[in-house]
């Protein structure tokens, strides 16, 4: 393949992931006008690289416009099976669930955002459900934790970018106060959260580091504001940071 044809076809690729991640943080069907304008993409190329991926299943189309399609779940499937990560984590979440008896969850970053990849339920759970694989900030709750690890540059764009600091009870977050914050998560090693990202939800969440020591994940524990009170952090805290620990441990 020569230099311009393999450029091209890399540019392709780069215009259908494009068009995935406009429909993957929508919330709604969208319109072929309004995915092209989303993606920078003419009308033209958009409609060329919806019928592809249409015709693959990664993407459904009805009367209401374009959406993510079933066949994205077989790979985002695949990844949970295969992570090293995720199957390194799970005995440990089941650990952390039953000796503190509330669910616990690992999550990792992508790009300015993060995803639960991998849940265990307490033998008390939550009426709020935390959703696999559904994009969350890492300006709210236990998204924080890897927030606190990001380059200046991360930091930068995060601030720079439309996600809320403002808490879910209306406390008001300045980005000085947001940067204090992760300092203090650095420095404990835990963040707690509670009413942060959705009222009556509290949280305690702890850094995954990889064999570089580079923060690749969290550990959270969540529950109700109820059951996850601040005079449960101390206890609680040490056995989450001590599953994130075991957790990294296993990485190296």
């Amino acid at each position: 393949m020569s230099t311009t044809a393999e450029s091209n076809t890399m540019r392709s690729l780069e215009r259908a992931i494009d068009v995935l991640e406009v429909l993957d943080n929508s919330r709604q069907p969208l319109r072929l006008t309004e995915v092209a304008r989303r993606a920078g993409l003419h009308v033209a190329t958009t409609q060329r690289i919806l019928n592809v991926l249409e015709a693959r299943g990664r993407v459904e189309r009805d009367d209401g416009g374009y959406r993510p399609g079933v066949a994205l779940l077989f790979g985002a499937h695949a990844y949970l099976l295969s992570s090293p990560l995720v199957a390194s984590a799970l005995p440990h979440l089941q650990d952390l669930a039953s000796a503190t008896g509330l669910t616990a969850s690992l999550f990792v970053r992508t790009g300015l955002s993060r995803a639960v990849v991998s849940r265990i339920e307490g033998v008390r759970p939550m009426r709020y459900v935390l959703p696999v694989g559904e994009r969350l900030p890492l300006t709210q709750g236990a998204g924080k934790v890897l927030a606190a690890y990001l380059t200046e540059q991360e930091l930068d764009d995060l601030l720079a970018s439309d996600s809320r600091l403002d808490r879910a009870d209306g406390t008001h977050v300045t980005a000085r106060e947001f940067r204090r914050e992760l300092a203090h998560i650095r420095r404990d090693g835990y963040c707690w959260s509670r009413n942060g990202r959705a009222i009556g939800v509290a949280s305690i969440a702890a850094p995954v580091f990889d064999h570089e020591g580079l923060c690749i994940a969290g550990v959270q524990i969540a529950a109700s504001t109820s059951d996850l009170t601040e005079a449960d952090i101390p206890t609680v805290s040490m056995e989450v940071r001590r599953a994130a620990a075991v957790i990294s441990e296993t990485l190296l």
